[in-house]
């Protein structure tokens, strides 16, 4: 049998998309994967802030589209881009073993967070990375920032200067750039000292000796299913799925289903802050979330055990996962309540 694998055309897309292959050609070595690249809106819109073009989507729409046809038989994405639920008629596969879910820093002249100067330029796309690492250090200006991994480190290396707007936001409150940093529109030019970025993506493209510290999950929560990819198809297409199944880690499979379903309860969007980390310590299963308002002005986070008094009395595991998600959703609610 012959499939046709959908992708970005990115670096880390493509990256990602052999991989895939690879690991299906050596476990069914009598079918053929050739992989197609696709161009999606978040592409084209590259010089767009995400939360000013719109949903996650932007990233899966065309792919989906191609898979839907029946021109791909599989779509490889980050699981984290893609919305909380398929579009009808298409599925995901189970999840398979995650890689590094943590977020990093990439600093240009410091070898921390701690070293950084007061008021250093940090780039971001992501207001969940953005509102956290203000929490841990207020006084930095944290400023939106596109583009792939490479076009992100060319930035930092070579002193792009980086526009935000009129203003940086600096935890909470909007500093203005002196005058002289503006070009002839008004708008703040800043030069980066760092970026913030996902551990897998830069270690996926070879370029993992470029990050100068790992930030723990306590101090950033990743994104629900951060470091794992999405296998998604036609839910017809019950061979494949089988196929892709067989591969999958369970444990990564029920990390991941508890994140995301964080997410959907919780109604996240790109325009809000919100993460969710889920890892097995001694076999039990432990929830870590969070998540805020728009601006980033009201966040409350929080973790959960198996061990918690609200999860202890369930009885089977799809019980147990669902109260931690219900248990996490309720603190946070409770915590944001004016």
């Amino acid at each position: 049998m012959r499939y046709y694998v959908g992708t970005r055309g990115s670096k880390l897309a493509l990256v990602q998309t052999n991989y895939v292959i690879d690991r299906l050609k050596e476990a069914y070595p009598e079918d053929e994967f050739e992989s197609v690249v696709i161009k999606t809106t978040g592409d084209i819109q590259a010089d767009r802030q995400l939360d000013k073009i719109g949903s996650k989507g932007i990233f899966v729409k065309e792919i989906e589209e191609e898979l839907a046809d029946g021109r791909i038989q599989l779509a490889v994405h980050s699981l984290k881009d893609m919305p909380e639920e398929p579009e009808a008629g298409l599925t995901f596969a189970k999840a398979w073993k995650r890689e590094d879910s943590r977020d990093v820093l990439v600093l240009k002249n410091a070898k921390t967070l701690d070293e950084l100067p007061q008021g250093a330029v940090i780039g971001t796309g992501s207001k969940r990375r953005k509102y956290q690492l203000l929490k841990l250090r207020p006084d930095l200006k944290v400023v939106g920032i596109r583009g792939n991994i490479d076009t992100r480190l060319r930035k930092l290396y070579e002193g792009e200067p980086v526009c935000e707007g009129e203003t940086a936001l600096s935890a909470g409150a909007e500093k203005t750039v002196d005058d002289t940093a503006k070009d002839e529109l008004g708008t703040n030019r800043l030069i980066l000292d760092g970026i913030v970025i996902a551990a897998a993506g830069i270690t996926r493209i070879g370029r993992a000796e470029e990050i100068s510290q790992y930030m723990s999950v306590d101090e950033i929560i990743p994104a629900p299913a951060q470091g794992t990819l999405a296998l998604e198809l036609r839910a017809d297409n019950t061979e494949l799925l089988a196929k892709l199944n067989a591969l999958a880690d369970e444990d990564t499979d029920r990390c991941v289903q508890m994140e995301r379903a964080f997410l959907k309860q919780i109604g996240g969007d790109c325009h809000t802050p919100v993460a969710a980390y889920c890892d097995i310590n001694d076999g039990e299963l432990e929830l870590r979330a969070m998540y805020g308002s728009e601006d980033g002005s009201r966040l409350a986070s929080t973790r959960v055990t198996e061990a918690d008094d609200d999860v202890a009395e369930c009885a089977s595991q799809n019980e147990i996962m669902a109260k931690m998600v219900d248990v996490a959703v309720g603190r946070i609610c409770q915590k944001l309540q004016p």
